[in-house]
């Protein structure tokens, strides 16, 4: 076995689980047989240094609890009695040094409490996770990544939670938090659409699997058409993206929870309540009524944002327009300008039976010549060589912006791809964490 690889396998050794824990146990034991075979005659001192070491560990509590309010404690009774241990082998060393020194006696005595020092300061760190390997130690910890895990793994309902706007000068990341989110699917019913989606996927940062738990604005998102929600954790790098703003704020970034808003790979309702589906209804109602109820999130409506690419981008705009009070927030990455099949009247034709004030009814273009919006905000990215829908992007920031919406344009490098979504998501993270009430 190389050298290197020898090392990379120490830094990867866990100090937390298995082997580790047993390992740091058997280490306090054997310390404490040799102490306790040197003190035979010194019991005087073993009880006294036990005495000493409660309030020592008391004050260390106050410490922890003072750099970690107004949250819980976030050591456990058992990592409080790891460091009642530690402190007190470590004053009775000193006392039995003290009284008769020499230097066999020294080192035998020093080595023992060091060693069962070192292994309960071992289980402490084993309990609250803040150095998860080796290599963690000097610095070299493991790239973050968010996992896949089952819906009914995630942790429901918590009674601890931790709210304020902007949500970081009200939050204090707890010892235990995860280093990265993790990712999940679940089933968002049409209760009152009737649509009928496939799963959605959620990202759930850091700072949403603590206890305590922040509580976390939403953003809701939509893929492209042909396409899954999948597609915004693939091309669209969704999960490194909110998962690299986590690790920069403590943990915290937005409950992401992309939706399906087409019902099958092909299949295109326009996010319109039409005859070809009631999908406005089902990411309007359905889906937030879901995340209020199943979701730990804020009821704040400022707090709540949706965006998507493509289609994703054309229903996000259409969405804010007519759910102004639901969505106030939206991020359109390379749309288009009205909701199509193809050609207006084609689209016309098979959503509202070619009823023209139906379809300019829930239109944006059409709704913004009628009404302002002052009370929305959102951004219109497209792609520089996207010659088909960058200058769509441009009619309808131009559109937005005479009714009265506060919204910017801008144009990333390259076309109608995943690379311009995925870098107008990254692009959008800092400004979407303060709209959203997570940033100053």
């Amino acid at each position: 076995m190389h050298a290197h690889e020898l090392l990379s396998r120490i830094a990867h050794l866990s100090l937390e689980h298995g082997r580790a824990r047993f390992a740091l146990t058997a280490a306090v034991l054997a310390g404490l047989v040799v102490l306790l075979a040197v003190t035979r005659s010194d019991r005087p001192r073993v009880v006294g240094a036990a005495a000493v070491a409660v309030p020592v560990t008391a004050v260390i509590g106050g410490v922890v609890w003072a750099a970690y309010r107004p949250l819980p404690n976030q050591i456990p009774l058992t990592g409080y009695a790891w460091i009642w241990l530690a402190v007190g082998v470590l004053v009775l060393a000193v006392a039995l040094l003290l009284r008769k020194p020499g230097v066999r006696r020294a080192g035998v005595i020093g080595v023992a409490a060091a060693v069962v020092a070192a292994a309960a300061v071992g289980q402490v760190n084993a309990e609250v996770g803040v150095f998860p390997t080796a290599g963690s130690l000097v610095g070299h910890r493991p790239p973050a990544s968010v996992q896949p895990v089952s819906f009914g793994d995630v942790s429901g309902f918590e009674d601890a939670v931790e709210s304020g706007t902007p949500m970081d000068s009200a939050w204090t990341r707890p010892v235990r938090t995860p280093g990265s989110g993790v990712v999940t699917e679940v089933e968002i019913p049409g209760t009152e659409s009737g649509f009928a989606a496939r799963p959605a996927v959620l990202y759930l940062p850091p700072a949403y699997l603590t206890s305590p738990r922040a509580v976390l604005p939403v953003l809701v998102m939509i893929a492209g058409q042909p396409g899954r929600p999948q597609d915004w954790f693939s091309s669209g790098r969704l999960g490194s993206t909110v998962d690299a703003y986590a690790a920069r704020h403590d943990g915290l970034a937005p409950v992401v929870v992309v939706v399906d808003a087409l019902g099958s790979q092909d299949a295109n309702p326009l996010c319109l309540d039409s005859a070809l589906g009631n999908a406005a209804t089902y990411v309007a109602h359905d889906v937030p009524a879901w995340i209020e109820t199943s979701l730990q999130v804020s009821h704040d409506p400022a707090q709540w944002a949706i965006g998507g690419f493509s289609y994703g981008g054309t229903c996000s705009i259409q969405l804010a327009v007519n759910y102004p009070q639901i969505f106030p927030t939206f991020l359109d990455f390379l749309g288009q300008d009205e909701p199509s099949l193809g050609d207006h009247a084609g689209t016309v034709a098979a959503t509202f039976g070619g009823d023209e004030r139906a379809f300019a009814a829930v239109n944006p273009a059409d709704v913004l010549k009628t009404r302002q919006f002052p009370e929305l905000t959102g951004v219109f990215v497209a792609g520089a060589a996207d010659d088909e829908y960058r200058p769509q992007q441009q009619r309808m920031f131009a559109a937005a912006r005479a009714a009265g919406l506060n919204v910017r344009y801008y144009e990333l490098p390259g076309g109608h791809e995943g690379a311009t979504w995925s870098a107008a998501l990254e692009s959008e993270m800092d400004w979407t964490g303060r709209r959203l009430g997570l940033t100053s």
